[in-house]
Order: C-alpha cells, then sequence, then structure tokens
C-alpha cells in the first residue's frame, strides 16, 4: 500500500476526477479528505473510502473562501492529526455564460474563473502548508489542463487560469524543495467526467464527438478515465516520486507531442451544432 496511514486532502473530490483520486488513495491505504461545494456528494464519496477500511471526512469548501479553508484544515488536524498530500483538483467552469472566446465575457465573469481554478488552489495550499513545512515533508499535485499549453478551442479565462497554476506550482517547487515539499502538475487530456456536462449534454451527440475526438487527436485512440489521473496522481503523492519535483506530466493519451499533426477541428464541430 503506496499510502498506507497516509492524509490527503482531494479539493473538487465530490466527482470526476477527484472522486477517482480519492478512492484511488484509499484503495493505497490514505485516509482521505474530501471537500467539495456540493457536501452531500463529498459525504458519499466519503464513505466509499471508508468501506476500503480508511476514515474519510467530508467537508462543504469553497476553495474561494480562505475563511472555509481555514475552517477545513482546522478540521482535518483535529480528526487526523496532520497533513501528508494535498491534491489540488477543484476548478472548472460551472455557469459559465459566454464560449470563454473574446468579447463573450464579463470582467466579474473573467474575476469568477480566475479565482475558481488559480487563486483557490493558491489559498488551499498557504493552509496546508505550516503544517508541511513544520514535518519537513509534502506532496502537492496541482490539476492543470491541456488547454493551458495546447488549446483546441478558445476558452481564454479557464485556459489562462490553469497556465497559471503551471508557474504557481514550478515556482513553490522552487521554494518548497529545501523543505522536502514535492510540488507537481498534472495536464490532463480529454477525460470523461462531468466537466463535459457544461459544454454538451450526454446522449448520442456527445458519444459521436468522445468518438471523433479519440479518432482524430488522441494517439492511444481513447478518451481519458478518471483511474488515469489517479494513477498518475498516486505516484506524485507517494515515496514512488520522492525525487520528482517541479515537473509537469501530461496523462493525455499520446497528447500534445504525438497529436500535432492532427487535422480534426474541435472548435467547429462544436460551432456547427450549436454546442459552442
Amino acid at each position: 500500500m503506496y499510502l498506507k496511514d497516509k492524509v490527503a486532502i482531494v479539493t473538487g473530490g465530490a466527482k470526476g476526477m477527484g472522486r477517482g483520486i480519492a478512492l484511488k488513495f484509499a484503495e493505497e491505504g490514505a485516509n482521505v479528505v474530501v471537500c467539495d461545494l456540493d457536501l452531500a456528494g463529498a459525504e458519499s464519496v466519503a464513505r466509499e473510502i471508508e468501506a476500503f477500511g480508511c476514515r474519510g471526512l467530508a467537508f462543504r469548501t469553497d476553495i474561494t473562501n480562505s475563511s472555509e479553508i481555514g475552517q477545513m484544515v482546522a478540521g482535518t488536524l483535529e480528526q487526523l492529526g496532520t497533513i501528508d498530500v494535498l491534491i489540488n483538483c477543484a476548478g472548472g467552469v460551472g455557469g459559465t455564460h459566454g464560449s470563454g472566446a473574446t468579447g463573450t465575457m464579463t470582467e466579474q465573469e473573467w474575476d469568477r474563473v480566475l479565482a475558481i481554478n488559480l487563486k483557490g488552489p493558491w489559498l488551499v495550499t498557504e493552509a496546508v502548508l505550516p503544517t508541511m513545512k513544520e514535518k519537513r515533508y509534502g506532496k502537492i499535485v496541482f490539476i492543470s489542463s491541456m488547454g493551458a499549453v495546447s488549446p483546441v478551442v478558445s476558452v481564454l479565462h479557464y485556459h489562462a487560469a490553469k497556465a497559471g497554476v503551471l508557474g504557481l506550482a514550478l515556482n513553490l517547487a522552487f521554494e518548497l524543495a529545501p523543505l522536502n515539499i514535492c510540488v507537481n502538475t498534472i495536464v490532463p487530456g480529454p477525460i470523461e467526467t462531468s466537466f463535459w456536462d457544461a459544454l454538451m449534454p450526454a446522449g448520442p451527440e456527445r458519444e459521436a464527438f468522445f468518438t471523433a475526438v479519440s479518432t482524430h487527436e488522441i494517439p492511444l485512440g481513447r478518451m481519458g478515465q478518471p483511474k488515469d489521473i489517479a494513477g498518475a496522481c498516486l505516484f506524485l503523492s507517494s515515496e514512488l516520486s520522492d525525487y520528482v519535483t517541479g515537473q509537469t506530466i501530461c496523462v493525455a493519451g499520446g497528447q500534445p507531442v504525438l497529436s500535432q499533426q492532427a487535422t480534426f477541428n474541435i472548435e467547429g464541430y462544436l460551432k456547427d451544432r450549436g454546442l459552442l
């Protein structure tokens, strides 16, 4: 068990990639704190964690609110005693009204998306660092986006925030390395989660889109699953990666380098069907 008796916090852990990471960690022996805006969902995942024989805690946490983050961290320390791992997975573009291209968003929407996807991970990281610095040990993983390094649609606020995550993680890795705190970033490719619900509803149209993307954009020929991200997170959160910090790992089926010659126009596909 690679994480036996470790304590991990997973933000955005109620569904999708966050849930997959939380359950993988429990399978490997970790006690896991699930924080999410969806408290009922977080509590459900915490019960799944406890089925592995580990402790599972759930907190309703708005990662843009430092007070709520402080309560979550204090509760974690009170009940579990320490913090070994932080996975900054919470994010997204839920509630977006425009497409994210130029001329489609307000200043308020820009600020909101930047707060969720860049400010929030920074706030949570700042809150756990005193514990990690004191014990001179920690593993921090940020979840970025392929759009930060190789965009196929124009979602300026989200992709800019996720690009900022890359810079944040690299600078933290440099600062914290002397304290034996490792900081790395995962860049997911197309992963089948509820993230896509904001772009198109589940059904035949979305399945056809996934098939087209898999065929034309992903060298491995399939959409990713939460377990694919969870496996990379396990590596970066365990002793397997004790000499790895400041790195960005693309978990994307061969994107972006191997798919540079792809000709499938994802943005055009969505626009032609009125989905963007």
